[in-house]
């Protein structure tokens, strides 16, 4: 009798612990570790913070359904993007929070670190952050980002890239993906 207890309470341990671990790893990963923002090619003001903006991608948008949402010439961007009172509200609180000498609204664009065209979640605050447009490089601002925003679409859905892959290099360093693939 004690062995049978014994080995359901091992059961049941197993059965939660690969619960647990099934959920570990189904959340979506810190885009941004430490490791991985000292790799950075780019100095660090084209960059959001690590910490307050990992990058976050949108749980309804999968490798499996790209030819029905972004892959899709019916289906835009615009059937998720946040009301502008939202991410205008954002970006004049994470101004304050990431303390930018520069206050003037007008400088930034509230960004989605891991774009909509990539499959990025439209509204949690982690995925968004006050992009300036002028920076320490001429190459650096929103402006430039938003070409690679557009070129990892373009792969994404020609199939030459993963979606899951094309959110990791746009979070980890979009701009060695301008460097390496869009600058040329």
């Amino acid at each position: 009798m004690r062995s049978s207890a014994r080995f359901i309470i091992i059961i049941f341990i197993l059965v939660v612990l690969i619960f647990a671990y099934r959920k570990y790893r189904s959340r979506p990963a810190p885009a941004n570790s430490a490791s991985e923002s000292q790799s950075r090619i780019g100095p660090p003001d084209i960059y959001p913070d690590a910490q307050r903006t990992p990058g976050f991608a949108n749980p309804d948008i999968t490798q499996e359904n790209l030819q029905d949402t972004l892959c899709n010439p019916h289906w835009s961007t615009k059937s998720i993007r946040p009301p502008e009172r939202y991410t205008e509200e954002l970006k004049v609180k994470q101004i304050r929070e990431y303390e930018y000498a520069d206050a003037k609204l007008r400088d930034y664009e509230e960004d989605h670190l891991i774009p909509l065209e990539v499959g990025g979640n439209p509204t949690d605050p982690r995925n968004l952050w006050p992009e300036p447009y002028e920076t320490s490089i001429p190459d650096g601002g929103a402006r430039f980002k938003d070409k690679v925003e557009n070129y990892l679409h373009e792969q994404v859905c020609a199939g030459n890239i993963p979606l899951a892959e094309a959110q990791r290099e746009i979070a980890t360093d979009w701009y060695r993906v301008y460097v390496t693939s869009v600058k040329r």
